[in-house]
């Protein structure tokens, strides 16, 4: 019993000094923990400089090469892999597609090779703004200056969406691209030029050139490299080394004259580049830009796709240059002057039928036109369609886009046409009937649907539908309650059960009291004082502010 005691009076001893030395104690704890963390950090780096560093290591050179220094689940990933486009008529795209993914997998990127025809470019093309991938483009130049049957329709919503005001011009932003070009010099006038619309679509959207556009000839006596083959090759190599740098995390492509990693370029170089890009033909224009290795953020000269009011006077600039082409004669048959008075060409051709097509429209008669609104084309893939689908239950893809006036009373400094449209303050054209006008922009419409047929992500049962048009919208391009006889064309496609959305842009206000009954009429209010409406719509009426009020006041008399 004293044994047990003298042991319980020990034990308790013990822990009354513990408890009193308590805090000794616990910063001996921390501090081994401290020095345990302290030195596996130490450890675990020194491995890794090690394995990095290491020439004979196997996977320390692969993991260089793919992304940096470093396992790959540890290091940013600079590319994730190489998507490999191609649109080949004679299946010479499509074996250099092969040869150049065999090169890239043996850089241990994974890589995919896509046939244009097979790819919905609307959904994946976006996709590609984020996913860390290269996309490269093999295309070939077919007959009279056309992209192959493969490649038709990418190359088709590619254009429309580059030149429709509606997309935003940021709207391939993030993507990275290379352009390689099949095409045969021999045909002097359309060498190449797929390759090089595309190149310029894609620049258009934001997108980010990689390298310069290259392009092989099939011409062996004017081949660069002696055959369509050789040229291949060469532009290849220069591919891989580029795409190894990126790999790297290197922005910018190398000129060849660098001091510790920096290239000397120079930002009037770039300038120069962007101004050969767009302001000098197709043709000079290849031979431009063979002369330097840029990306687009370098041409764009590191300004933000999206313009901003204050920059509107470049874009001025741009549309400047555009009208001296006119006068120059690069387009051809737009209009004349004559004894001080605009004189369509449509007197003899119709006026408009360079510049209107271009932006996907087509052209009806002397001064109408039809085109495929994007909420048609989202809809006919059985996505949402536009505000009055939301609002009001319209079927989006059984509307149809059109206009009975090219012409307008405003030069609009938004306007995407680049004011290249004949404009007035009355009608002086030749007209044409109503009935001439309806029934062209239907042909026309339901052509446009037509060639929609076995395209990717379209729905066969929405296809059908909408060669039946439910609606037209009158808006978007001119100023359709011009046409002298708006009330005809309404009541015509009331009668074939059509109903009918006008825009108008507020100026001509006694039309709009004569105008009948249309499903649904709108004005454009583009500005809130007299003031900064002359500055952005920049009417041609003197009394353009009584006619906006008017206007607004005859709406509401509606």
């Amino acid at each position: 019993l004293d044994v047990s005691m003298d042991m319980w009076s020990y034990f308790h001893t013990c822990l009354v000094s513990i408890w009193l030395h308590r805090f000794y104690i616990y910063s001996a704890v921390a501090l081994g923990i401290s020095l345990w963390i302290v030195i596996q950090f130490t450890t675990t780096r020194t491995k890794r400089k090690q394995s990095c560093g290491s020439p004979s290591s196997p996977e320390g050179t692969s993991d260089k090469l793919g992304n940096g220094c470093g396992p790959r689940q540890a290091q940013r990933i600079h590319v994730a892999g190489v998507k490999i486009f191609y649109g080949s008529q004679t299946g010479t795209a499509k074996r250099f597609a092969k040869a150049l993914a065999e090169a890239v997998f043996s850089l241990n990127l994974p890589v995919e090779i896509i046939n244009m025809e097979d790819y919905d470019p609307e959904d994946g093309l976006v996709e590609e703004t984020s996913s860390r991938n290269i996309c490269v483009f093999l295309v070939a130049t077919y007959t009279e200056g056309q992209p192959p049957e493969s490649a038709v329709w990418f190359c088709k919503w590619l254009e429309e969406a580059a030149n429709d005001f509606r997309v935003g011009k940021s709207f391939l932003q993030g993507l990275r691209y290379a352009v390689f070009g099949l095409g045969n010099s021999a045909y002097v006038d359309h060498y190449n030029t797929v390759a090089r619309r595309m190149d310029r679509w894609l620049w258009m959207l934001s997108a980010s050139r990689i390298m310069a556009r290259a392009e092989g000839d099939c011409n062996v006596a004017q081949s660069k490299h002696g055959s369509i083959e050789a040229d291949f090759e060469a532009w290849k190599d220069k591919f891989l080394t580029r795409l190894q740098a990126l790999c790297r995390g290197e922005k910018k492509p190398c000129r060849g004259k660098c001091k510790k990693g920096k290239c000397k370029t120079s930002g009037k170089q770039s300038k120069e580049s962007s101004d050969r890009e767009h302001g000098m033909s197709e043709q000079d224009n290849t031979e431009a830009e063979e002369l330097f290795e840029t990306s687009s953020e370098e041409e764009a000269g590191d300004t933000d796709s999206v313009i901003d009011v204050e920059d509107l006077g470049n874009v001025m600039g741009h549309m400047k240059k555009a009208k001296v082409l006119l006068l120059e004669g690069v387009w051809h048959g737009i209009a004349v002057w004559h004894s001080a008075q605009f004189i369509p060409a449509g007197l003899g051709a119709p006026w408009g039928s360079e510049i209107v097509p271009a932006h996907g429209y087509k052209l009806i008669g002397s001064h109408s036109g039809v085109k495929l609104c994007r909420w048609t084309k989202s809809m006919l893939r059985g996505r949402g369609g536009c505000y009055k689908h939301t609002f009001y239950g319209i079927e989006s893809h059984r509307c149809m886009e059109a206009t009975p006036s090219l012409a307008c009373a405003n030069k609009c400094v938004f306007c995407w046409r680049h004011h290249t449209n004949p404009v007035g303050t009355e009608w002086r054209w030749r007209m044409d009937q109503p009935e001439q006008i309806l029934q062209e922009a239907l042909e026309k419409h339901q052509n446009m649907i037509r060639q929609f047929k076995g395209v990717s992500g379209v729905k066969a049962a929405r296809l059908e539908e909408a060669l039946a048009v439910k609606h037209c919208a009158l808006s978007l391009v001119g100023e359709p309650i011009m046409y002298p006889h708006i009330n005809q064309l309404v009541r015509l496609l009331h009668q074939q059960g059509i109903s009918t959305f006008l825009v108008t842009n507020a100026q001509f206000p006694e039309e709009i009291r004569r105008l009948e009954p249309v499903t649904q009429l709108y004005v454009s209010v583009d500005a809130s004082t007299k003031e900064s409406l002359k500055r952005i719509d920049r009417p041609l009426f003197k009394d353009f502010w009584q006619r906006f009020l008017d206007s607004l006041k005859a709406l509401a008399e509606k």
